[in-house]
């Protein structure tokens, strides 16, 4: 697809933010259990006055549409389970998405456990798909960065890294876990999610004109 510069600032795999999301190792969790996503391609208008979690648009390579980013959220229940890319409500095929790196290298040496079923479990996840996004409500989806509610977005983060890092991983390998690695994992995740949650904050809530919402 071809976009219009002057109207669209274009994001690929290029971006810092994608960049992120493709090498940080944490957000296996995010791709392989939660089924998050992130498009290859995604636009921001560069006209509009609104913030920039209002601004996001994410293209559709088959049909062309140009879906407001907000489709993909939990309040329409859509910001998960999309193990397969982004499902495009208007022509019905997925739009490509990143893939985390340390997520391809678990898919290739699980590949022989889950390789065979992947046709099928494709097929079987697509035919749920037309009925998640019958009801998409962009409107009623509301900026989980805006005034202090990115104390709670982040905080939540945070909880769910604690858990992850500090109790699951711990358990799977072996590692001890004492009143020492939890009181350290809760004083790290608590301080990267509030910083996590402010940084999102600052970037989300940015205008064109520069002001802050």
């Amino acid at each position: 697809m071809n976009f219009d510069r002057t109207k669209y600032k274009v994001y690929t795999w290029k971006n810092w933010m994608m960049l992120h999301w493709i090498l940080n190792p944490g957000l296996i969790i995010n791709e392989l259990i939660l089924g998050q996503r992130v498009p290859k391609i995604t636009l921001e208008e560069r006209t509009s006055n609104k913030t920039r979690f209002e601004r996001g648009i994410v293209p559709c390579p088959h049909c062309e549409t140009l879906h407001d980013g907000r489709t993909w959220s939990t309040e329409n229940g859509t910001a998960f389970k999309n193990w397969f890319g982004l499902y495009c409500n208007k022509c019905g095929k997925i739009i490509p998405c990143l893939i985390n790196v340390f997520s391809f290298l678990v898919l290739i040496i699980t590949y022989p456990i889950w390789g065979w079923f992947k046709n099928k479990m494709k097929k079987k996840w697509l035919e749920k798909q037309q009925q998640r996004f019958k009801n998409i409500d962009i409107e009623k989806v509301p900026n989980p960065y805006d005034k202090k509610s990115w104390i709670k977005t982040g905080l939540g983060w945070g909880l769910f890294m604690f858990i992850m890092m500090s109790i699951v991983f711990p358990l799977y390998d072996g590692s001890e876990i004492n009143i020492k690695t939890i009181l350290i994992g809760v004083v790290i995740w608590t301080i990267s999610g509030l910083l996590f949650g402010y940084t999102m904050k600052l970037f989300f809530n940015a205008k064109i004109n520069k002001q802050s919402k």
